[in-house]
């Protein structure tokens, strides 16, 4: 099904506008005092559940596309990448102020300490790049090529984030939502290696 441009442009907005909704819900229970008896835990849950599920949803933009023909969701992978990264800031940035108050010292320390933060760590640093290089300028830049190879780090990136999410939930024996990250990111990744396992043989097949 192809798409006008004003249509896709009117589906971005939606999109866009649709996608701040849980930060202004995070506002506003903020403001209402409706953040329960823990509100940095409240936050940290809400902006790190949301990180996954944009970056979820982007990495199912592809495969999308190929199942059901719809060459335009590929213009909507970028903004919602780019959410992710948003949310996973805010989820970072709660750690950083309301658990260590800016003390950098402290946050390393807890880094290297604690497992499940450390990977969560390595998830958002790798997130930085692929944001940073997420304009079309970078891109012209950096070069179609190493712009793609650059951009499958996401392929490590998220399943390093479901890992920080399903330790970090271990120790409250709540494994059935990271249980099921786990399962659609497994799923996601095995389509794109079965895609590419028959794109190879039927070129081999050809050649």
């Amino acid at each position: 099904m192809a798409l006008s441009q004003k249509q896709i442009s009117v589906i971005k907005g939606g999109i866009f506008i649709l996608a701040l909704l849980p930060f202004f819900r995070l506002l506003a229970f903020t403001f209402l005092d409706k953040l329960g008896a823990n509100p940095v835990e409240f936050i940290t849950r809400n902006t790190g559940d949301w990180t996954l599920y944009f970056l979820c949803i982007a990495l199912a933009i592809t495969p999308a596309r190929k199942l059901f023909a719809l060459p335009w969701l590929l213009k909507l992978r970028r903004m919602l990448g780019l959410y992710g990264f948003f949310y996973a800031s805010l989820h970072f940035l709660t750690f950083l102020w309301f658990d260590h108050f800016f003390d950098v010292q402290e946050m390393w320390k807890d880094v290297l300490k604690r497992p499940f933060i450390t990977v969560g760590f390595i998830a958002f640093v790798g997130l930085l790049p692929l944001a940073l290089t997420s304009t079309n300028g970078m891109i012209k830049r950096l070069g179609g090529k190493r712009w793609q190879l650059l951009h499958k780090l996401v392929y490590v990136i998220v399943p390093l984030g479901v890992l920080h999410f399903y330790w970090m939930k271990a120790g409250k024996h709540d494994l059935v939502q990271p249980l099921m990250f786990a399962a659609l990111v497994a799923t996601l990744l095995l389509a794109r290696l079965w895609w590419r396992w028959s794109a190879t043989t039927q070129a081999n097949a050809h050649a």
